[in-house]
């Protein structure tokens, strides 16, 4: 028989035409028809009248919304129908997340917090097995890969490019097993590309969204069962001619349908019921309610074996002019706001670990941010991708997020240090040198700075301040060295920005987890500022610190050449424009060449003792620092771009280039959501030949969000990132980065408006900032890049207090990270439950760049109060001694058993309690692996 799986589904979207509470509640029907919480109403209705019925849940916040409102006589129901298989929980996470722009450590965020609200009310019933990222737009590896590691069996998607899709239709390629990870082991994971998109087949949509006709029998007239049988077993057939074994899937759901859900499974009892009545006479198909993961458990059984994948599924296309790659860039400065989120979200998470916080108002604000940064990732949110009105309530949202999250910190620093009534105020404009604490408490304050990271870092502090001068000590009574940097005059000029401060105070501070500096004004007549402005009459413009010297030509003003790590390269940047008439929100596309900024920069020398800085003037509405420090072995790139200009009626893509001799040979690389790099080849794919020849520039972007990079048999060229944005490599030795959109094209992708954000009454001004990074070629060298990209990822939190509220109390005694290996980073330390933690920690080295390491975590566990420590799966809701994952075979690496076979962990799961020896602490980590803990306290 061929076994056609029928899975009822709504794809609902946290925000994207509508808010998300716009979505939930049904209103604004003349933007879309869609209200969810009449979904799970009806939904639930339905599947309670009939035990065969099915239906598949995705996004948890909606549900989540839903299931507070309920009674405990519904609650009590829906926990019969999910433990009877009847509601099946898919996917899971928050919200269905986007895959390109995404930072992994945020994906695990969301997921853990989706997946902790179905095991908290519903237990392993309620757990997902099955990923269902059917709307983002291209496929990461590295999500399969974070699926596989919480222990899910396989996911499923619908998007994909479309010469890519034709070419597997015809090699029954639909289905593969994906090798989704270079460095970890056992990564095999099944990835299933649906046929006819997430949609119900052509003409058997039987929701009330649809025109679909109904299935009509009985005596009447209109008696339609024959030819309705007659089209879907049609369908059925073809369908079944492009997967491998006896069973197929077939979605029945789109976007926000089953409000009615009475209409849907009324006419799906007919279809299933006359299809299968025709076996009586041959029909070889078996139709049946069903889940995508009754669906995949059959296709284990088969015992069938699926292609083999190993890079990933980016940039998406749909068509041969249409590469989805203006998404990886678009409203950039959102983008940046979500890592802001991310970062307030680490720091707030741990210090209500250390400082033991409980308070229901601290709970409460921190379960609020968790939920917000989930809302975040959803795949039209972090995206750029969803309408303005839309992207304002996410940064309402968000915004209000960040307060709550900056207050719990807050909270816990007034515990944890010797200033109980200190303020602890968070800064969130200091992206524009700006700080209403610091500029109000000008002659004496103090900065207490967190450090998220697990090992003592040094990093250099801006603080804005007045033109005065000040002296910087530590907690100890030591001057730190320090000095003032001018604001660059194009930020002074923003029109909405407070210019109260116009310099920056320079210090470099050194923290373990929390350390505070004071800050006063002092007297001081002798000494003269050594950052002023330089001017030389020669050609070249030497900068140098001691790590790198940077050459800058007189002539043109732009960078010429940099020297570090031992290696010298011609190295020059600028800026350039693609315009467009047709871009849009997802789409970019370039319809004419790169335009360079030819003109020469005007550009101001500032030397410090431990800064210097280039302050470039680009044009109207570009300008630039280069910065370098003492003991920083990178360059700084502080961008400022916009308004970007439309009056010629044409839409602009913004991009900078970073030129040099280095012979790529078309190769370049880019991180996959801030983990493993891919390796990227110009005009290439790893299964199909794309078509370029419309777009040969949009169709070579590729998605970044921490590092880019490109190298020879000697030199290596990197760049890293503050936030998501398309990159692409050209030409040989040449990185070009998207940094900022503007359009005027109305897309046809849905959102039915342009990608112009305004604000002030303008065409949006973005700032931020890239890193360069220059290295030889050597094993191991691109370990120091993954240094960097944790301290740029997630540097020191500042927070502002009025020196006098020092108290003479000894601060707290906090957990020390230090003792750890230097290869392993602190991915998570939060409160799991009222008296659990939850700890993961992360090798972030790869197989290229490190080795396993092997260190114990008892002095961690005593300082955390614990009593027992148990492990789990990556998402922290499965004990990692009960994952059983469904193992799928390769082409060519058929089944060695005539049984269905699965993974199980590799190692033995560390389970212990605090009366075992120490050596029961002990923890391994190979490269790129992550382990999750759970520690139940005293």
């Amino acid at each position: 028989m061929i076994n056609i799986h029928l899975v009822p589904h709504s794809h609902d979207d946290l925000g994207w035409l509508k808010t998300v509470d716009q979505y939930y509640y049904g209103n604004k029907h003349n933007i879309q028809h869609a209200g969810v919480q009449y979904i799970f109403d009806t939904v639930v209705a339905e599947l309670s009248k009939d035990s065969r019925r099915r239906f598949i849940q995705v996004e948890t916040g909606f549900f989540a919304k839903w299931w507070a409102d309920q009674s405990e006589i519904k609650k009590k129901l829906v926990r019969t129908l999910v433990n009877e298989g009847r509601l099946e929980f898919t996917g899971g996470a928050w919200s269905m997340n986007d895959e390109a722009a995404v930072n992994y450590q945020s994906v695990i965020d969301q997921f853990a917090v989706g997946l902790k609200f179905l095991n908290d009310n519903f237990g392993v019933c309620g757990r997902p097995r099955v990923g269902w990222q059917i709307d983002a737009f291209g496929h990461s590896r590295e999500q399969a890969s974070m699926f596989a590691q919480m222990a899910f069996d396989g996911q499923f998607f619908a998007r994909m490019d479309q010469n890519d899709k034709n070419k597997r239709v015809d090699n029954l390629g639909l289905e593969m097993v994906w090798d989704a990870s270079e460095t970890l082991e056992e990564m095999d994971f099944f990835t299933g590309m649906l046929y006819n998109h997430y949609s119900a087949p052509p003409g058997f949509c039987f929701d009330s969204l649809c025109q679909d006709d109904p299935i009509i029998d009985g005596k009447s007239y209109d008696n339609n069962v024959k030819s309705r049988v007659d089209d879907f077993l049609n369908y059925a057939s073809n369908l079944a001619g492009y997967y491998r074994s006896n069973h197929i899937m077939v979605p029945m759901g789109d976007d926000f349908q089953y409000e009615n859900a009475y209409m849907n499974y009324k006419n799906m009892d007919k279809l299933i019921k006359y299809v299968n009545e025709r076996q009586a006479s041959g029909s070889k198909y078996n139709i049946f309610y069903s889940t995508a993961g009754c669906y995949l458990n059959s296709l284990h059984k088969s015992l069938q074996s699926f292609p083999n994948k190993t890079q990933d599924f980016l940039p998406h296309s749909h068509e041969a002019k249409s590469f989805w790659t203006g998404f990886f860039t678009s409203r950039p400065t959102q983008k940046r706001f979500e890592r802001d989120g991310n970062h307030i979200l680490q720091v707030a998470k741990q210090l209500s670990v250390l400082a033991n916080l409980s308070g229901e108002e601290q709970n409460k604000d921190l379960d609020y941010l968790r939920q917000i940064m989930a809302v975040m990732q959803h795949h039209d949110a972090i995206t750029g991708t969803e309408k303005q009105e839309v992207s304002n309530d996410y940064d309402r949202l968000l915004y209000d997020a960040i307060l709550g999250g900056a207050n719990t910190a807050r909270d816990a620093l007034r515990v944890l240090t010797n200033q109980p009534n200190g303020e602890f105020q968070s800064c969130l404009k200091l992206n524009i040198s700006e700080c209403a604490f610091t500029k109000e408490n000008a002659d004496d304050f103090m900065v207490t700075l967190y450090n998220p990271l697990a090992h003592t870092s040094s990093q250099y502090v801006r603080v804005p301040v007045k033109e005065e001068n000040y002296q910087v000590t530590d907690e100890n009574g030591r001057v730190v060295a320090s000095e003032l940097v001018p604001v660059p005059w194009e930020v002074l000029a923003l029109e909405f920005r407070n210019n109260d401060t116009q310099h920056e105070l320079v210090f470099k501070a050194s923290v373990n987890k929390i350390a505070t500096y004071f800050i006063k004004k002092i007297d001081k007549t002798t000494e003269t500022d050594n950052t002023m402005p330089t001017q030389t009459e020669q050609s070249e413009e030497e900068l140098n610190v001691n790590l790198i010297k940077l050459v800058i030509d007189n002539k043109t003003g732009h960078l010429k050449t940099v020297e570090m790590n031992g290696v010298s390269e011609d190295i020059e940047q600028t800026f350039g424009m693609y315009k467009t008439a047709r871009s849009c929100h997802y789409i970019f596309r370039q319809d004419a060449d790169l335009e360079l900024v030819e003109d020469a920069f005007d550009f101001t020398v500032y030397e410090g003792e431990s800064v210097k800085e280039v302050h470039q003037h680009v044009n109207e509405w570009i300008s630039q620092v280069i910065r370098i420090y003492e003991d920083v072995n990178r360059v700084e790139f502080e961008w400022l771009v916009g308004p970007v200009p439309i009056d010629d009626e044409l839409g602009k893509e913004i991009v900078t280039i970073f030129k040099s001799g280095i012979s790529s040979g078309g190769v370049f690389y880019t991180d996959s959501n801030g983990r493993e790099m891919m390796k990227r080849e110009k005009d290439k794919r790893e299964d199909f030949s794309p078509d370029l020849s419309e777009q040969p520039v949009s169709g070579n972007y590729y998605p970044v969000t921490s590092r880019m990079a490109l190298q020879d048999s000697s030199k290596r060229m990197v760049l890293l990132n503050d936030r998501s944005q398309g990159g692409a490599s050209l030409e040989d030795g040449r990185l070009e980065m998207m940094l900022h959109r503007r359009h005027i094209f109305a897309d046809g992708s849905g959102a039915a408006e342009a990608i112009n954000e305004q604000q002030f009454g303008k065409g949006l001004i973005a700032r931020g900032k890239l890193f360069l990074y220059l290295n030889a070629v050597e094993d191991g060298a691109t370990a120091s890049e993954r240094v960097a990209e944790k301290e740029i990822h997630l540097p020191f939190w500042k927070f502002f207090s009025k020196s006098s509220n020092i108290q003479s109390d000894v601060t707290k005694t906090l957990s020390d990270f230090n003792d750890l290996p230097q290869s392993v980073h602190l991915l998570t330390l939060e409160p799991y439950s009222k008296d659990e933690i939850l700890l993961r920690l992360e090798n972030f080295l790869d197989q290229t760049e490190g080795k396993v390491v092997s260190f114990s975590i008892r002095q961690i566990f005593d300082d955390l109060g614990g009593l027992e420590i148990r492990e789990t799966t990556l998402d922290g809701n499965l004990p990692l001694s009960d994952m059983k994952r469904l193992k799928f075979h390769h082409d060519g690496s058929g089944p060695s058993h005539s049984v269905p076979e699965y993974f199980t962990s590799l190692h033995k799961p560390l389970a212990a309690d605090k009366s075992q020896d120490a050596s029961e602490f002990s923890v391994s980590l190979k490269p790129m692996q992550i382990r999750t803990f759970i520690i139940k306290k005293e």
